[in-house]
C-alpha cells in the first residue's frame, strides 16, 4: 500500500509522487484537513473556497481512474497513525512543500513519525527549489534541469480500495467565518490548464504592457497564481508550455510577432524569479516572522497604530488609488504585483509600520497566498530585505500614471463616482461646492488622508539612511546577498514605458 499525501499539489497531471507511488502498489490518495493550518492567522474562508473547489475536481478525476481522493479532518500525525494502523502502509509519497511556520513543524513531525513507525516517506521536488541548497551558485543550473525534465504522467489506472473516502467540509463544518468575495476565480486543474492555454493563445500578445495597471492587468496578466500556489497547475507544465508557445511564434516570418515574443520573454522571466524567492524562505524559514536584515529590528515597533492599519485594511486611507487597489483586492483577492508593492509601500513607509501584521492581512486577502514570495516580498517593499534600492511609492502619481481618468477609482470608491476627473487622485483639494456637486463630502462621506505623503516620504528616506549608514548594517546586507542573491545576469533594462524597474515587475503571475 501506498499513501499520496497531497497538499499544495492539487491536480493530476505533472504529480510525480502519484506517479511513482502507482507503480509500486495500490494507492490511497490522501488530503488532510488540518485544523491548525486553516486557523492560522494566514489562512482565510475564500482559500478554503478555491482549496475545496480543487479537491472535488481532484476527487472526480482520481475516482475515474478507480479510487477517489480520500479526505480527513485533523492534524496530519493523527490522521496518518490512523491510516496506518488500518492499512499496511508501506510508504507515503508527497511532495516537498515550503510552506509557513505551521506546514514546516508538521512535515518535520511526519518525518520523525514515520521513521518511528518503519514507513519509507519520500518527498520529491515539486518545482525549482532545492532542499538543502549548498550554494546560490548552483540554483540557477539545477532551476533549468528540473524545468526541462519530461512531466509525470498519472497512472492510467488505480485499484479501487474499500475505504470511505469522507466528506470535503464546508467552510461552516470547519468553523471558518463566511467567504465574503464578490468575484471568484474558477479553482481545478481543467481552470487552470484552460487559463494557460488561454493567456499564450491568446492575452499575452501584449502582456509587457498590460502588467502594470490596474485598468488591463486583470486581462492582460497570466492570472496563474492562484493555481501555482495551490498546485493545480505544476510550474513544470507553464514554463514548458511558454517555451514552445515561443518557439512556434519564432518559426513565424510576422515582424508583428515580434511584440508577442518580447512579452512572452518578459513572462518567462518571471516564471524564474517565482522560485527564486521561495528559494530564500526554504533557506531561511524564519523570514516569516522577523526581519532578513536584523539591522532593522526596532525601526518601526515603537510606532504601532492599529488605526493605522485598520484604515489602511478597509481602503479608507483618503489615498483614492490606494483605497481603491485595497477594496478590489478585498472583492476579487487578486491584484497586480505594482499595485501590490504600492499597498506595501503605504503601510511600510507612508504610515511607518511593521511588515509583519499587514502581512497576515494580505495572506488572508489574496487567492493566490504563497508563503515563499508574499513575505519575501513584503520585506523587500518594506526595505528589510536588504535590497540596494529603496521603492516608496507616490500613492497619488500611481494614480495618475495607471488610472488617469479615474475609472478604477470610480469602481472601488463609489463615494467619488461624480468627482470631476480633475481632482479624482485629490478629492480633498475640491472646494466645498465642488464637493457639494459631486455628493462626497471629504472627511464625511470620503475621509481626509490619514497621513501627508510627502512628510512621510522624508521622515522614512532618513530612517532608513540611519540604519544603512552603521558599520555592522552593510555587513550584515553583505552576508544576504551572499547567501539568498541571485546569480543570473541582470535583464536588459525595461523601456521607459513600462514605467518601472526589471525587479518591481518580476512577479506580475
Amino acid at each position: 500500500m501506498q499513501l499520496v499525501w497531497f497538499k499544495r499539489d492539487l491536480r493530476l497531471h505533472d504529480h510525480a509522487p502519484l506517479s511513482a507511488a502507482a507503480r509500486r502498489g495500490p494507492v490511497l490518495p490522501l488530503y488532510i484537513v488540518e485544523p491548525s493550518l486553516i486557523h492560522a492567522p494566514d489562512f482565510a474562508p475564500r482559500h478554503w473556497t478555491f482549496i475545496s473547489g480543487c479537491l472535488c475536481e481532484l476527487r472526480t478525476a482520481l475516482a475515474r481512474l478507480g479510487q477517489p481522493l480520500v479526505v480527513r479532518v485533523g492534524e496530519a500525525v493523527e490522521v496518518l497513525d490512523r491510516l496506518a494502523s488500518e492499512w499496511p502502509i508501506e510508504a507515503i509519497w508527497a511532495h516537498e512543500e515550503t510552506g509557513n511556520l505551521l506546514s514546516y513543524a508538521r512535515d518535520r513531525a511526519v518525518r520523525r513519525w514515520a521513521r518511528a513507525r518503519g514507513i519509507s516517506f519520500h518527498e520529491l521536488p515539486q518545482n525549482g527549489v532545492v532542499r538543502r541548497l549548498p550554494s546560490r551558485d548552483e540554483w540557477q543550473a539545477r532551476w533549468e534541469e528540473r524545468m526541462a525534465m519530461p512531466q509525470a504522467q498519472p497512472p492510467a489506472a488505480l485499484p479501487p480500495l474499500p475505504i470511505d473516502p469522507g466528506p470535503i467540509p464546508s467552510a461552516a463544518e470547519l468553523e471558518l467565518p463566511p467567504d465574503t468575495l464578490l468575484e471568484r476565480q474558477p479553482p481545478g486543474e481543467t481552470a487552470a490548464l484552460a487559463t494557460l492555454t488561454d493567456f499564450l493563445s491568446r492575452r499575452s500578445r501584449h502582456y509587457h504592457r498590460a502588467l502594470s495597471s490596474p485598468l488591463t492587468a486583470w486581462e492582460g496578466c497570466s492570472r496563474l497564481s492562484a493555481y501555482l500556489a495551490w498546485g493545480a497547475l505544476s510550474l513544470r507544465t507553464v514554463v514548458q508550455a511558454t517555451r514552445a508557445r515561443i518557439a512556434e511564434l519564432s518559426q513565424q516570418p510576422d515582424p508583428a510577432e515580434a511584440g508577442w515574443l518580447r512579452a512572452l520573454a518578459a513572462f518567462e522571466s518571471r516564471l524564474h524569479w517565482h522560485c527564486h524567492f521561495i528559494q530564500k524562505l526554504e533557506d531561511e524559514p524564519e523570514i516569516e516572522v522577523r526581519n532578513l536584515v536584523r539591522a532593522y529590528d526596532g525601526m518601526r515597533e515603537e510606532n504601532h497604530r492599529p488605526d493605522l492599519i485598520a484604515a489602511w485594511a478597509a481602503g479608507r486611507t483618503g489615498y483614492p488609488f490606494v483605497d481603491a487597489c485595497m477594496r478590489a483586492l478585498t472583492a476579487t483577492g487578486w491584484l497586480n504585483f505594482r499595485m501590490r508593492a504600492m499597498l506595501v509601500s503605504f503601510v511600510a513607509y507612508d504610515l511607518w509600520q511593521h511588515w509583519r501584521e499587514p502581512g497576515l492581512i494580505l495572506a488572508r486577502r489574496w487567492i493566490d497566498y504563497e508563503p515563499g514570495i508574499h513575505y519575501c516580498q513584503l520585506q523587500m517593499q518594506a526595505g528589510t530585505s536588504g535590497n540596494r534600492t529603496i521603492r516608496i511609492y507616490n500613492p497619488i502619481k500611481q494614480g495618475i500614471d495607471h488610472d488617469p481618468e479615474g475609472i478604477f477609482i470610480r469602481r472601488w470608491v463609489p463615494e467619488l463616482a461624480h468627482v470631476p476627473t480633475a481632482y479624482i487622485h485629490t478629492p480633498w483639494l475640491l472646494d466645498r461646492a465642488g464637493q457639494e456637486r459631486a455628493g462626497c463630502r471629504i472627511g464625511r462621506d470620503y475621509p481626509l488622508p490619514i497621513v501627508d505623503h510627502d512628510a512621510a516620504y522624508r521622515r522614512a528616506r532618513a530612517a532608513i539612511a540611519a540604519v544603512r549608514a552603521r558599520p555592522e548594517t552593510a555587513i550584515e546586507v553583505a552576508a544576504v546577498h551572499q547567501k539568498h542573491g541571485s546569480r543570473r545576469a541582470p535583464p536588459p533594462r525595461p523601456r521607459r514605458t513600462e514605467r518601472g524597474s526589471a525587479r518591481q515587475l518580476r512577479l506580475d503571475l
